[in-house]
């Protein structure tokens, strides 16, 4: 085995371990990737093009971006070694919680934890969709805006997978924002 390949895939590893120990999903790991990934495996112009992809595909973007960048930088043996690094945090600490929560599931006060957590998990949702409707529109809400979220709805509530409700209101912004 070539010794340059081996050290980029520990790089991936390492890069990919990194970012997910150290920051949450979001802009934080996309701005910390960006410093990581930049003209050490990847070129400005590859970076933006990955992240824009990432944005567009549904799933988790985190995972997105590990593979984009992997593939990038080392074809598909890049894609493993970086999903493995994007990958394994979060599943050790999400294996830790369970145990966790495994020993104290008959505990009374977890009943209350979950019941006060459900309203704040509520309020936070609403707000995230408050922001991203806000943040969406650079013009006033007007009717085609409201058809979208009508037919949304609907879809949503006739039990519509969620990336086909999004696919085609895309379509539909699409047709009706021209």
């Amino acid at each position: 085995m070539n010794e340059t390949k081996f050290s980029l895939w520990l790089q991936l590893l390492w890069m990919f371990l990194k970012v997910n120990l150290l920051s949450p999903s979001g802009p934080a790991s996309v701005s910390l990737l960006y410093k990581e990934a930049v003209g050490k495996i990847m070129t400005e112009k590859q970076f933006v093009e990955a992240v824009g992809f990432s944005n567009v595909l549904p799933g988790s973007e985190a995972l997105k971006l590990a593979m984009f960048v992997g593939y990038a930088a080392g074809g598909v043996p890049g894609v493993l070694t970086a999903l493995l690094g994007a990958a394994l945090p979060p599943t050790v600490m999400m294996l830790i919680l369970a145990m966790l929560l495994k020993t104290v599931q008959h505990e009374n006060w977890l009943t209350g934890f979950v019941a006060g957590m459900s309203p704040a998990i509520a309020a936070l949702i609403i707000v995230v969709a408050w922001e991203l409707f806000r943040v969406g529109q650079t013009k006033k809400v007007g009717r085609r805006t409201l058809l979208i979220a009508g037919l949304s709805a609907l879809a949503f509530w006739l039990d519509v997978p969620s990336p086909l409700v999004l696919l085609g209101a895309g379509i539909l912004g699409v047709i009706l924002f021209r």
